[in-house]
């Protein structure tokens, strides 16, 4: 089988820094003086500093209304007002970065997103838009959540080592602003606190440029399967995210990892794309697999500038470390999801 590299990866943000605003509003939900102090605490602790969405976070917008918040419909329509916009960002991005012509060449479009629903989708709309191929092959990866980007690797590798010519682009795009909630639960604010929007346009092909995509393997953690959640409710998306996810990440990555990298030493592997889905699970990670400082630089710097942009986020990881790629450094990838699902990656620079 051909090897198969990950070219290059475009990044985009919306335009406005929601986090301030957010950490003004949520304590005012609260019920009590003490949930308030430790929200505060939290918030202090988060290692977040922006995140980023298309609403500015002001009455103005009219869109999250204190006492009427917008009902899926509404968050869905405005899904797909904003979706297309950000995506040209990413790909114009990545355009930078691979030269004026690469879309000439595109066999294949994934779509990744768990944050919106349409069809005609988005797929389909950014085909038309931007000057792909009309007979461009698309799939849709939807629902996944945070570490659906491996899934859409995986998937861009199959296509390439089974027809080697294949050119595949990556959307990763999601809009988690779009799915707050008016709450006065602490817990769910805690969880609101992380998340933002983003997306990021990648290109995988037999190019040995970029990141060579060495091994991929999956697994869903043992007694698992309540701590992440995610289900459509008439009034957005609802999600559920445990304080018990660390703990279950602490007890059982290490044997994931030991099974990931087979008679490879961990010493071989310097990168660490790990998605920051929160402070409190990269700590865990680097914890459990004795991990220095410096390992996992990149994922926390991503987590201070753009929270978690769900399945956008270790794309973003990615970028950052091929900014100062060497040549033949190995790498391990991370990304924790629904379930709790671990996805892991085995990855080379190109020499």
């Amino acid at each position: 089988m051909p090897p198969v590299f990950l070219n290059a990866i475009g990044t985009a943000t919306p335009p406005h820094d929601v986090h301030e605003r957010f950490l003004a509003h949520a304590p005012t939900l609260l019920r009590t003086e003490r949930e308030r102090q430790l929200f505060v605490r939290m918030a202090e602790r988060s290692g977040i500093a922006h995140r980023w969405s298309f609403l500015r976070g002001e009455l103005s917008d009219r869109f999250y209304i204190p006492g009427r918040f917008p009902t899926t419909a509404e968050r869905m329509a405005r899904y797909r007002q904003d979706s297309l916009p950000l995506a040209e960002a990413a790909l114009e991005a990545l355009g930078e970065r691979l030269g004026r012509d690469w879309r000439q060449g595109v066999t294949h479009l994934l779509l990744v997103s768990c944050t919106g629903f349409e069809a005609p989708g988005l797929d389909q709309r950014l085909i038309a838009q931007c000057g792909l191929d009309p007979e461009v092959e698309r799939s849709v990866l939807g629902f996944m959540g945070c570490n659906a980007a491996f899934h859409a690797l995986k998937l861009a590798r199959h296509i390439v080592r089974s027809e080697p010519a294949s050119r595949v682009l990556v959307l990763n795009l999601e809009l988690c602003t779009l799915h707050f909630q008016e709450t006065d639960s602490l817990a769910q604010a805690l969880c609101f606190m992380l998340f933002s929007d983003g997306c990021s346009a990648s290109l995988v092909s037999a190019e040995p440029r970029g990141l060579e995509l060495e091994r991929f393997s999956q697994v869903t953690l043992p007694d698992s399967m309540d701590l992440i959640t995610w289900h459509i409710g008439d009034d957005g998306f609802d999600m559920g995210l445990s304080g018990q996810v660390p703990g279950t990440i602490l007890s059982h990555l290490p044997d994931h990892l030991a099974a990931l990298l087979g008679q490879a030493r961990q010493e071989e592997f310097p990168l660490w794309a790990v998605h920051p889905g929160g402070r409190s699970i990269l700590d865990a990670v680097q914890l459990s697999l004795g991990l220095r400082d410096a390992s996992l630089a990149a994922s926390r710097v991503v987590l201070h500038d753009f929270g978690n942009m769900s399945s956008a986020t270790v794309m973003f990881v990615l970028a950052r470390m091929m900014e100062e790629a060497g040549q033949g450094r190995r790498g391990v990838g991370l990304g924790f999801g629904p379930g709790v699902g671990v996805e892991s990656l085995l990855f080379r620079e190109a020499a």
